[in-house]
């Protein structure tokens, strides 16, 4: 599985959508996806893309928070960050755990099928407030 990406500011904010009270942090592909993404809302402009690794995951979800903050892998970053799936925060350390030790050739590998993700969920997002003209949440 490839890298998965969040856009972060320079001071550490997390971008992210008000999905009715809800933070969802958009995940990308690639970081070529959260690029596009970035390029297609205005909002985004001064976030750049970020490798999500355990330690960003523990600072977006503090323990009980959970219940807080979704996440929401992108299918395509050109045309709405709506389209996606969402993805339960353990089964994104899962994720995150199993790219680990592919990279360093330690521990059992996971195949492919026992990394899928769930179908696709349809929902509205609305921004939380407005910042430079475009949607922004502060997560961290």
């Amino acid at each position: 599985m490839n890298d998965i990406y969040v856009m972060q500011r320079a001071n550490g904010d997390v971008f992210s959508l008000d999905d009715h009270g809800r933070f969802r942090v958009p995940l990308f592909n690639s970081s070529h996806d959260a690029i596009l993404a970035r390029l297609r809302n205005f909002g985004m402009l001064l976030f750049k893309p970020v490798q999500l690794d355990a330690g960003l995951l523990k600072k977006l979800v503090p323990v009980g928070g959970a219940a807080e903050v979704d996440f929401w892998l992108v299918n395509d970053p050109s045309i709405n960050l709506n389209r996606g799936r969402l993805v339960q925060p353990a089964q994104l350390a899962l994720l995150i755990e199993s790219r680990l030790k592919l990279k360093t050739g330690s521990g059992n590998t996971t195949s492919d099928e026992s990394l899928s993700m769930p179908p696709p969920s349809n929902s509205n997002a609305t921004a939380a407030s407005e910042d430079e003209g475009g949607l922004y949440s502060k997560v961290a």
